[in-house]
């Protein structure tokens, strides 16, 4: 065994330990997206989307060109992922931005730093922007009872029926793309989440339960909990219904400071921050113990 292995399991043991109810096997993921490049990413089991198709504008580009590693502009020694979209207003000239995570989560503690942004960084402002944190399988055939799809997304200019600044968590049964027919269960709040905030997801005991910086707000039940293995992702798309009449361009974007799942544990937001900053000290920057979905899934990086 080498060294470097006998480090990562050594950080394991610690990283848990103060978990509850937590045990040494349970396995873990974290990313601290300590890259220079994707391809550096990408060695790690992150996949860039490029399928066009929805969500969004049609016929916008998905584009690996928008993910990027940034020193945290409050912490030099700090580098994060950042996400970046835009557009005119035009189909051809968006360009919408997506990072997947292997297909094999299901149960157990989702977690992430994301900041979010509640204006563009250059250009008019009011697009339906949608900048976000989920887990989602492949929809095999419209109304696919086996579809899983769990989601935290922040409407910096509103949409779907409610104001701006409105964070969603949605949990889904399952849809249809046309016409649009959705069966899920969504809760949402409205507040502005400008800046670094914490996102988690406790999935066990048939529930969906949501926190945002620590404070549950959303607790979903078993008609809407996952049946099948997903991917992780982080995605900023805009809402094709909600662009801004203007042929001006303008670009948002959203950062995200680190990753964090254990599976077949619930684990509380100060527990999982603690778990990363055990890892941090140990200087572990990335690690993934999760197993591979038996039998084993392909990558999946779209809708």
């Amino acid at each position: 065994m080498t060294i470097d292995r006998i480090l990562k399991l050594s950080v394991i043991t610690v990283a848990i330990s103060t978990a509850h109810g937590a045990k040494a096997q349970n396995a873990i993921m974290f990313d601290d997206f300590s890259y220079q490049t994707f391809a550096q990413a990408k060695a790690n089991g992150w996949q860039a989307r490029t399928e066009t198709g929805h969500p969004g504008v049609k016929g916008a580009k998905w584009w690996q060109e928008g993910i990027s590693f940034h020193p945290d502009a409050l912490n030099h020694n700090n580098t994060v992922m950042r996400l970046t979209s835009k557009t005119d207003g035009s189909a051809q000239n968006t360009r919408q931005t997506q990072v997947c995570h292997k297909r094999k989560y299901r149960e157990g503690t989702y977690a992430a730093r994301v900041y979010f942004n509640d204006q563009p960084q250059y250009g008019p402002d009011g697009d339906g922007i949608v900048e976000t944190f989920y887990a989602i399988s492949p929809l095999a055939a419209p109304m696919d009872p086996d579809y899983s799809e769990m989601d935290f997304e922040y409407l910096a200019n509103g949409g779907w029926g409610e104001g701006s600044k409105t964070l969603f968590a949605t949990s889904w049964e399952t849809f249809k793309l046309n016409p649009f027919t959705p069966v899920n269960e969504y809760s949402t709040i409205q507040n502005s989440l400008q800046g670094w905030n914490t996102l988690l997801l406790q999935v066990a005991d048939k529930k969906l339960r949501y926190y945002i910086n620590g404070e549950l707000f959303a607790e979903h039940g078993s008609k809407v909990y996952p049946e099948v293995a997903m991917s992780i992702n982080f995605n900023l798309w805009f809402i094709a219904e909600q662009i801004l009449q203007s042929k001006e361009m303008r670009q948002y974007y959203q950062d995200v400071d680190w990753v964090y799942f254990i599976q077949d544990t619930k684990l509380d937001t100060q527990t999982v921050m603690n778990n990363v900053a055990a890892l941090r000290e140990k200087h572990v920057q990335q690690l993934d113990t999760v197993p591979d979905w038996r039998p084993k899934l392909d990558d999946y990086c779209s809708l």
